[in-house]
């Protein structure tokens, strides 16, 4: 054991007086011992006992301190941060006392066995064991209620008035994190029971409430500002009920982190955080078919593009679950591709992970990670999906996500990989907008091309599998992000309509459903996922405006800035011709929809592509409504486009795509 003493020991301040260094704990421990040693001594000799022989007291002296200084190390008792002693320190303090007293007990026995005279009074040493245990645990004791005493507020003006929800272990431990925490944030007043049992008796000196009437009225009645939601059998619709109810009335409402250690307080009060939207509008948790997934992806080459992105990044972590053998990431963002392989990496080592800048819709490039590393399954999630973006620029929305995919589909069938994953969305469903079309023309490829192989009655074909969703919660293209950001700015938050609704799922919810329909899918298939009930943006606006404590209109306004060009009041799901059938996955339908024969398909969207490389936009448009006959543009630049004018508009463009295709200098790719 180090003793060795340097200047910046003794340069600690008072107000941090917890986090004494551990050599100045044991020396004060043994201090305690000493003191409890000659409390001891002069109680028997009071009572006319002798504690230690005359002959022995250097001997005892040095045995007695060597032996509590060997038990000391061995259970680290002055490990531990004295203001934040637990339970667990005080059962290495009796282990280290309860010890070093049987030790001593062993020596005697020895002695007397050679005859010799005992080292001292055995009754001495047990009155001894029992006054340094209760010096040493009071010691303890007393540091942590100066410190709960003249520290609790310290750099706190005013805390906050809360009560817990919850009455079992796990609120306990909650509550008495909170009770020490320094800066104190939580001023607590008692504990409520949903059961309304208890109620005559207390914890940790606070009482245990009954709900007569609602949650509010109760909180008006305790005059508290906020509730802490610390009750482990509350499912999640139980505690959405309470939070949005607490948070309608102006009450703040928290959530606490999945609790391991009841006794690590510091893990337990810096995971208490305020409720956000994330947290209301989860559901029933995904249960994923582990077994038919690990087949799939154990082992295998897995290829993920865009995996930067939001959706990307998220399948990645999830993938690595099931032990590929190899990830490869597939992007043009440099900094958060490099950013999610160093995060990746310190999950998961043993996955060898490759990280490939480059374009999909650079066909050379994509093709070299095919032969390079003959990936097993694909994850297409690379797509631009920013609706006004696209609207002006409907090229660059061809380039992405219809070349794009064109290319990685083309590849992933002639490199024979096992699955295709498509990302796809809820504005390819009657398209208004280039972005929604763009990925509809995506869908209609890749579900063509697996109808195709199918045909041709080949053994060993691509299964091209097409997942569909709606908004999810944190997306790089999400409203939340915007809003929060807004709400940080101190407002206003824009809307584009008060009556606009989208649905919305979080990302890992569904990533774990894009994984569960690669593993289902037999191919050909269009996934639709349950997104749940629509939610209005104002309302998304106004509760996300509470969550941060805020008033909505009174202190962050909602401003309406009108609906942006290719913008819906709604999103569907389903193709107003189309049906859907269930599967085994309570949360995912197949989209039966029309497809077109893909040398049909193809030769469409070759003409697409070669149309794009003029960036001539309205005869990109024409093309994409001859495509995709439900597209009915809401830009008002498209939109003027009638029947007889695409028609008149149509054999122009495919007059002057023929005509100039021999002279184009960049090739993107197109058959």
């Amino acid at each position: 054991m180090s003793f060795s003493l340097n200047k910046k020991n003794f340069t600690f301040r008072f107000k941090n007086l917890g986090y004494l260094p551990k050599w100045l704990i044991f020396m004060i421990d043994i201090s305690i011992v000493f003191s409890s040693g000659i409390v001891t001594y002069f109680l028997l000799n009071g009572l006319r006992l002798k504690f230690v022989p005359i002959n022995y007291i250097i001997l005892t002296n040095i045995i007695y301190f060597t032996i509590n200084t060997f038990f000391f190390w061995l259970f680290r008792t002055y490990s531990g941060i004295i203001r934040h002693s637990s339970y667990t320190d005080a059962v290495k303090l009796f282990f280290s006392q309860f010890s070093t007293f049987i030790t001593i007990i062993g020596i005697n026995i020895c002695l007397l066995l050679f005859d010799y005279q005992k080292l001292c009074l055995t009754t001495g040493a047990f009155i001894n064991a029992v006054f340094s245990f209760s010096l040493l645990f009071f010691y303890r004791i007393i540091v942590k209620q100066l410190f709960a005493i003249f520290f609790f507020d310290s750099g706190c003006s005013k805390r906050v008035r809360a009560i817990v929800y919850g009455s079992d272990s796990n609120a306990i431990a909650v509550a008495n994190a909170l009770k020490f925490e320094v800066p104190g944030r939580f001023e607590l007043v008692g504990f409520i029971d949903k059961n309304n049992e208890n109620s005559t008796k207390r914890i940790l000196d606070l009482p245990i409430i009954k709900i007569k009437k609602s949650i509010t009225v109760l909180m008006r009645y305790m005059k508290v500002e906020a509730i802490i939601m610390a009750d482990e059998t509350l499912n999640k619709e139980e505690k959405a009920l309470i939070v949005n109810e607490c948070i309608d009335y102006g009450f703040k409402a928290y959530t606490i982190p999945v609790i391991l250690d009841v006794n690590d307080k510091k893990q337990i009060s810096s995971g208490i955080k305020s409720y956000e939207i994330h947290d209301l509008l989860e559901r029933k948790p995904i249960v994923l078919d582990t077994m038919s997934l690990s087949k799939k992806l154990k082992g295998k080459t897995i290829l993920v593009t865009g995996a930067a992105g939001s959706i990307g990044s998220e399948i990645v972590r999830q993938i690595l679950f099931f032990n590929p053998e190899e990830i490869i990431l597939l992007d043009q963002a440099e900094t958060p591709l490099n950013n999610l392989s160093l995060e990746i990496l310190s999950h998961n080592k043993q996955v060898k992970i490759v990280n490939y800048m480059g374009d999909i819709r650079d066909i050379e490039t994509v093709e070299s990670i095919f032969i390079k590393y003959r990936p097993n399954v694909v994850y297409h999630a690379a797509a631009y999906k920013h609706v006004p973006m696209m609207e002006n620029n409907p090229a660059q929305a061809i380039f992405t996500n219809v070349l794009g995919t064109k290319n990685i589909a083309d590849l992933s069938q002639k490199y024979r990989v096992e699955r295709f994953v498509m990302i796809s969305t809820d504005k390819a469903v009657n398209p208004s907008s280039v972005m929604g079309a763009s990925k509809r023309i995506a869908e209609m490829y890749v579900q063509s091309k697996h109808f195709m192989l199918k045909e041709s009655n080949s053994n060993q074909y691509t299964k091209f599998i097409t997942t569909r969703f709606g908004n999810v919660l944190g997306s790089n293209g999400s409203v939340v992000p915007l809003f929060a950001r807004q709400i940080d700015e101190g407002g206003p938050i824009t809307i584009t309509h008060p009556e606009i609704i989208r649905y919305f799922m979080t990302i890992p919810e569904a990533c774990q459903l894009v994984l569960e329909a690669c593993s289902m899918g037999n191919g050909g298939e269009i996934y639709v996922f349950d997104m749940g009930k629509p939610v209005k943006i104002i309302d998304l606006a106004k509760k996300m405006i509470r969550l941060a404590g805020y008033i909505p209109e009174k202190e962050i306004k909602i401003k309406t800035v009108g609906l942006r060009p290719g913008e819906k009041l709604y999103e569907e799901l389903l193709h107003n011709s189309a049906q859907n059938l269930p599967t085994h996955h309570e949360k995912i339908m197949v989209a039966i929809e029309v497809c077109n024969k893909h040398d049909v398909i193809e030769r469409q969207v070759s003409d697409l592509i070669q149309s794009a490389k003029y960036f001539k936009n309205e005869e990109i448009v024409i093309l994409m409504k001859q495509i995709v006959p439900e597209f009915k543009s809401l830009n008002s630049v498209y939109a003027v486009l009638n029947k007889k004018e695409v028609n008149s508009k149509m054999e122009k463009t495919v007059k002057l795509t023929t005509s100039f295709q021999s002279k184009l200098t960049i090739d993107f790719g197109a058959n």
